[in-house]
């Protein structure tokens, strides 16, 4: 540590030199997550603006990282078995037309307004026949038809659609194998089904894949 001598008359007067502490920028933002898919890092970072003197403080930290999960996972049609599909009675799919703020789905559902994605907007109907239903389904009138033997075609909305599964929705199953589905808006209504047909083609989700169902959806997908 330097100081600086003062004489006043026969005195000699000595100042230590001021402490300076460190001084850091702001934090920078967040870089990308470093994996596509699964778990990775992001890192943000800051830089030294004025190193310490005379004693004063150390530079904290000048990175700093956490964890983080990437969501670009290829599409993989077995991850479909383990999925269950959630439904609610399409009739709320045109409530959702005639007035968007009274639909409860607002708040359940995924939106991706922004996504370029050319499929996103290419909604598609799924065909199910029902393997196995809680008798409580017979009690909600709008989820009756989930009977045993019965064939219910299921309507695949753009809302629904999530890009991290291939931009289609959640537990739309797998090619006659079995899978669950629940009714979201009966807890005690939920059994098992499986996919009988998906239209023309079930990786494009075809605009009229819903040919697949003679009667039109009576669910959709949440």
């Amino acid at each position: 540590m330097h100081c600086d001598f003062f004489r006043i008359g026969n005195f000699e007067l000595t100042f230590p030199d001021r402490v300076v502490d460190c001084e850091v920028s702001s934090w920078e933002p967040w870089s990308e997550c470093d994996a596509d898919c699964g778990t990775g890092m992001m890192t943000r970072r800051r830089v030294v603006v004025r190193q310490p003197e005379n004693g004063g403080k150390h530079c904290p930290s000048l990175v700093q990282k956490r964890g983080c999960l990437g969501s670009q996972c290829p599409h993989d049609p077995r991850s479909a078995l383990k999925e269950t599909a959630m439904l609610l009675p399409v009739s709320l799919s045109l409530s959702r037309k005639i007035n968007e703020t009274s639909d409860i789905r607002r708040n359940l559902r995924f939106r991706y307004p922004k996504d370029p994605a050319e499929n996103f907007n290419k909604e598609y109907c799924v065909l199910f026949e029902v393997t196995k239903a809680k008798k409580a389904c017979r009690k909600e009138a709008e989820f009756s038809s989930l009977r045993e033997g019965e064939r219910v075609c299921v309507r695949c909305e753009s809302q629904a659609m999530r890009p991290a599964l291939g931009y289609r929705c959640p537990g739309h199953g797998t090619m006659d194998r079995t899978t669950r589905w629940a009714a979201l808006a009966a807890p005690h209504c939920h059994g098992k089904w499986v996919r009988l047909d998906m239209g023309l083609n079930a990786l494009e989700y075809d605009d009229t894949s819903c040919s697949a169902c003679e009667k039109g959806p009576k669910f959709i997908f949440v």
